[in-house]
């Protein structure tokens, strides 16, 4: 579905992303693991075309702080240089980290703001999805999302991300703050979401938690992949369990 071929990204004379290749199959729930700094966000932002936008406006003002090299295809096509907006139409939709919501907005609202490149059948289509989704934002409709509990705002941010129709979904870091319990709710609608055929690619820095759900896992160090294989594989490595289940 989605193939990185040897993808670099600098930031001045900084390297985050160290000629890493990857790919993620239909159906998949694939996982980037890796410590905090060591390339995840850069990935997924580069993969949502958040990355080569502000390349693009960097050049605009004359500077040249941001290099990308290599390239991307999405469902055989090139979309190296597509804008985000691009890659949304296509079904490429980033949920970022940190519950990314509007404070002043209900929760109803957030969500309709989701679904701006749909139509309104399909907003309402969605909201009923996300709604089976998480049950608990059902109550919270008319709530403003300001405020909300870290992981409530992660639902509402998993749903704005739905209701734009995503084919591959990219959740950066969602468990990220989340008390166990609220873990393990995110990781089953995870599985959920897979069931109705939405692709996903979850990057975390706690494999324990997202492991045994994920198809395949990345293990990236300092902008560097240096490991992969499968969640089974992952769950049976020392070094894996030393790193990221902190066992």
């Amino acid at each position: 579905m989605l193939e990185v071929n040897n993808l670099m990204v600098f930031y001045e004379n900084a390297l985050a992303v160290n000629d890493i290749s990857l790919e993620i199959k239909q159906g998949e729930i694939v996982g980037i693991f890796g410590s905090n700094s060591a390339g995840k966000t850069t990935i997924l932002n580069t993969m949502a075309g958040l990355t080569h936008h502000l390349k693009t406006r960097e050049q605009r003002r004359g500077g040249t702080r941001i290099t990308i090299t290599g390239d991307m295809l999405f469902q055989g096509e090139n979309i190296t240089t597509m804008k985000p907006r691009q890659r949304v139409e296509r079904g490429i939709i980033l949920c970022r980290e940190r519950h990314p919501v509007f404070r002043d907005n209900t929760v109803e609202e957030n969500l309709k703001l989701g679904g701006y490149l749909r139509k309104e059948r399909e907003v309402e289509e969605g909201m009923r999805f996300v709604f089976d989704i998480f049950p608990p934002l059902t109550r919270l409709k008319k709530r403003k999302a300001g405020m909300l509990s870290g992981g409530e705002k992660e639902m509402v941010a998993i749903g704005m991300a739905l209701i734009a129709k995503p084919k591959l979904l990219l959740l950066d870091e969602p468990l990220l703050g989340l008390s166990p319990h609220m873990q393990q709710e995110v990781v089953r609608a995870a599985v959920r979401i897979r069931e109705h055929g939405v692709t996903i690619l979850m990057s975390e820095q706690y494999a324990r938690p997202i492991m045994p759900v994920v198809d395949r896992a990345y293990i990236i160090e300092n902008g560097t992949l240096v490991m992969i294989g499968t969640s089974l594989e992952m769950m049976e490595n020392p070094e894996v369990k030393s790193a990221y289940f902190g066992t």
